[in-house]
């Protein structure tokens, strides 16, 4: 099974930066999509950005022109490059790997963005 570990949360202030990664181990299927997803208090969780093993890319509208997503391949590793922060993305950030076969989720990291 694949393993999932998040870092690069934390508090910035808005206008700020933070880059998100998410390294993948175990037994991992060559074509997969890894992607960010977040979650806020009395939200619903929502796709942030997710990124093809082709590198195929899709952003939520609210983060486009502020948020890259990218991934390393041979470090099975994605990022989330988090650019021109508002408090409005202060949210658990969910790192989520999907193939054929699994379709799993890591721990969370906050991201908190103040005024």
């Amino acid at each position: 099974q694949v393993q999932l570990v998040e870092s690069g949360g934390g508090l910035v202030q808005a206008g700020g930066s933070l880059r998100l990664s998410c390294a993948a181990s175990g037994r991992i299927f060559s074509i997969n999509t890894m992607g960010w997803y977040r979650q806020a208090p009395g939200k619903q969780r929502e796709l942030v950005a997710r990124i093809t093993s082709g590198g195929t890319t899709n952003y939520a509208d609210s983060v486009k022109g502020r948020f890259t997503i990218s991934r390393d391949n041979a470090k099975n590793t994605v990022y989330l490059q988090m650019n021109s922060l508002k408090p409005e993305d202060t949210a658990v950030y969910y790192c989520n790997f999907n193939d054929w076969v699994q379709d799993l989720w890591g721990q969370g990291t906050q991201v908190t963005v103040s005024s």
